[in-house]
């Protein structure tokens, strides 16, 4: 039995690479250029304990290549919350929920104008511990467990993003004054003339045929 199943899971697995080639599925990372782009991607981490695990995470998760110049930069900010969870009869919390947002601004090098910006927002617990120590440790576990999960977030944003066609980030766009002297039509729809917001009446003398007048 064992032999055969290893012949039979082979097939298994070759006919459904078949049956998703012939529908035209193909994994995120298979588009070409998602991978070599996410690995030039300079991550600027936030100052703090948080911060530089997030820009680590983000450092292995783009799998960065140092040998390679850089042509993304990421900036990031972050926002961190506890908020107590299971409270006891002696008002004591058994369990935190750590809360942590990460916004990243993608800039592209040496242009430096905006190519991406986005925000993720991840949330996991942690035990409260009687032992300060324990306390301590597990609070950073969570800090720790957050930055990587906020890292992979992002990771698959750019992703995704990089697989669509790297569309451009919104940004405003310039309003340029017409040339000196240019006279620019006025357009009134919907709007009543000064005559008619006035009440004014507009009457028009009607025709009367020959031979149909007073005798």
């Amino acid at each position: 039995m064992a032999r055969l199943a290893s012949p039979l899971l082979a097939a298994a697995a070759l006919a459904a690479s078949l049956l998703l080639g012939g529908c035209g599925f193909t994994p995120l990372y298979g588009a070409p250029g998602v991978t070599s782009k996410l690995a030039v991607i300079d991550v600027t981490a936030p100052k703090g304990r948080t911060g530089f695990l997030l820009g680590q995470h983000l450092e292995d998760a783009f799998g960065r290549k140092r040998d390679e110049t850089a042509k993304y930069a990421m900036h990031l900010s972050i926002g961190e919350a506890r908020y107590p969870r299971g409270i006891r009869t002696d008002n004591v919390a058994t369990r935190y929920e750590y809360v942590l947002t990460a916004d990243y601004t993608l800039t592209n090098i040496p242009g430096g104008d905006v190519a991406k910006k986005g925000r993720v927002r991840v949330e996991v617990t942690y035990d409260s511990a009687d032992q300060p120590y324990a306390s301590i440790a597990a609070e950073q576990d969570a800090a720790d467990r957050g930055a990587e999960q906020a890292a992979e977030r992002i990771q698959l944003e750019l992703a995704a993003w990089i697989a669509t066609g790297e569309p451009k980030a919104n940004t405003p766009q310039k309003v340029v004054p017409p040339p000196a002297g240019t006279t620019i039509p006025t357009e009134t729809v919907g709007k009543s003339s000064p005559a008619e917001s006035l009440g004014t009446q507009h009457t028009t003398p009607l025709e009367v045929p020959p031979g149909a007048g007073p005798t």
